[in-house]
């Protein structure tokens, strides 16, 4: 059983804590992600194990330097498009800079000013757009606030905490 599974189920702040309960060392866990390329290997087609090209490689590489974007990065899977047209600030797979705080605020409150003036135009598809990409905008800001009041937390993975409970008794 992977090591970070036991430390959720024994409740574990952090995967050392039960490594020094399993006794697991940097060689054990070596040996065993070792053990486990080998026997997946052993259970994949022959094609899929050749190594990879250089344009390959090139290709591989280039798909994280087209993720860099002004406002973070974007986290769409390697080889696939974007399906938003690049609306980044509406993209849940938007990974916002927290250096960007400050630009997302700008693109609101532009967004705001922009919805005032569809109203005002009487161009009501107009205004829904805007609405959705100012609620976008909106959400990336508390998630961005968030951080900035907690930059030590950890970050939850939903992982549920089992054996964490303390009863009264405790």
């Amino acid at each position: 059983m992977p090591i970070h599974v036991i430390a959720a189920l024994l409740g574990h702040g952090s995967i050392e804590t039960t490594a020094v309960y399993a006794a697991v060392y940097a060689e054990d866990v070596i040996r065993a992600h070792n053990n486990f390329i080998a026997r997946r290997r052993a259970s994949t087609p022959q094609p899929d194990q050749r190594d990879i090209t250089d344009e390959e490689w090139e290709a591989f590489q280039q798909h994280f330097v087209e993720r860099k974007l002004s406002l973070g990065s974007c986290g769409r899977a390697w080889g696939s498009a974007c399906d938003h047209e690049h609306a980044c600030v509406r993209c849940s797979l938007l990974r916002p800079d927290p250096e960007a705080l400050g630009r997302f605020i700008e693109i609101r409150d532009n967004i705001a000013t922009r919805i005032q003036e569809a109203r005002d135009n009487g161009w009501l598809g107009e205004v829904e757009g805007l609405e959705v990409s100012f609620l976008a905008a909106q959400d990336k800001i508390d998630r961005l606030s968030r951080l900035a009041d907690q930059p030590n937390e950890p970050t939850y993975l939903g992982l549920p905490r089992v054996g964490s409970a303390k009863t009264s008794a405790e």
